[in-house]
């Protein structure tokens, strides 16, 4: 096998497991992770697909969020992002990588649990750009809890519900109205919406109630020329993980493809749905599980 078709054998482009057990406190942070996550800061080159796009993005901190807002930024497009106060440096690096590509960044911390907080984020975008083309709900919560549903508290089942889902419909309801027609409303969602695992009972439950969301909502805004769709990744190697889940070394073994995503895997996800290749798509979940099967 030649070089060149190695590094396209996707079952050996990046890290498999077994990978070091890895503890961290919530949120999670890039630098201690084993192996580091790829982001696409080397790799991911654009091609003016998102010329002068005015995006917002939750949770662009690190993970999939940063790997999109470098792909954005690298298509062009300028980026008002979310994070928690204790990620702040975690956004400055984020930061750094859009400006790098020539384009404008606006780290925002931000709760998006918080209605109040969504209502000035949206103001805030539209002071700094005047409109918002492209909406990508990012930010999400999850916290493992393998003794069971009586082991999920009603803390954190509210916080759960508030992060993936009360911030996402505050978001696309107060954005609406800024959006002009060709926007974009780009949801993540997840392979656990479809094949739930106990352990994520609560979170896999947001998920799946972001699917019908995405297809609810599609419909309601087709007439204006908004297309609403979702990204259904897998196992995709972030802070997150380390930070909710106790088992690091085997996870992503579980994927037909033998590992976790990097998130530099999903950006490209985003950019094809956010563009005008994706002019007819609406309404569609795109699944990038590593090969699972959804429906």
């Amino acid at each position: 096998m030649t070089d060149a078709r190695q590094q396209q054998d996707p079952t050996r482009q990046h890290p498999r497991p077994d990978f070091p057990q890895q503890d961290q406190p919530h949120p999670g942070w890039t630098g201690p992770m084993d192996p580091p996550p790829d982001h696409g800061e080397e790799s991911y080159r654009g091609s003016g697909l998102l010329t002068d796009r005015k995006t917002v993005l939750t949770g662009g901190d690190s993970g999939i969020g940063r790997a999109v807002a470098i792909a954005f930024a690298r298509e062009g497009a300028d980026v008002l992002f979310t994070y928690l106060p204790e990620e702040e440096k975690e956004a400055r690096e984020t930061a750094r990588l859009v400006e790098e590509a020539g384009r404008t960044a606006l780290p925002v911390a931000c709760d998006i649990r918080e209605e109040q907080q969504c209502r000035d984020l949206v103001d805030r975008a539209v002071s700094a750009f005047g409109r918002i083309d492209v909406l990508v709900n990012n930010a999400a919560y999850q916290m493992s809890q393998p003794d069971g549903i009586g082991a999920i508290s009603t803390e954190q089942f509210d916080r759960v519900v508030r992060t993936n889902l009360y911030g996402m419909f505050w978001l696309c309801k107060m954005s609406l109205p800024h959006m002009p027609s060709g926007g974009s409303i780009i949801n993540t969602t997840s392979v656990q919406a479809y094949k739930p695992s106990p352990h994520l009972l609560d979170y896999a439950t947001t998920k799946g109630a972001i699917v019908t969301f995405t297809q609810g909502l599609a419909q309601m805004v087709a007439e204006d020329g908004i297309r609403v769709n979702a990204v259904a990744p897998g196992p995709v190697w972030t802070p997150l993980i380390p930070a909710t889940l106790p088992d690091t070394q085997t996870f992503g073994k579980q994927a037909p493809l033998g590992r976790p995503a990097q998130p530099a895997e999903m950006a490209p996800a985003y950019v094809f749905l956010a563009s005008q290749h994706a002019s007819f798509v609406t309404a569609e979940i795109l699944n990038a599980t590593g090969g699972t099967p959804l429906p």
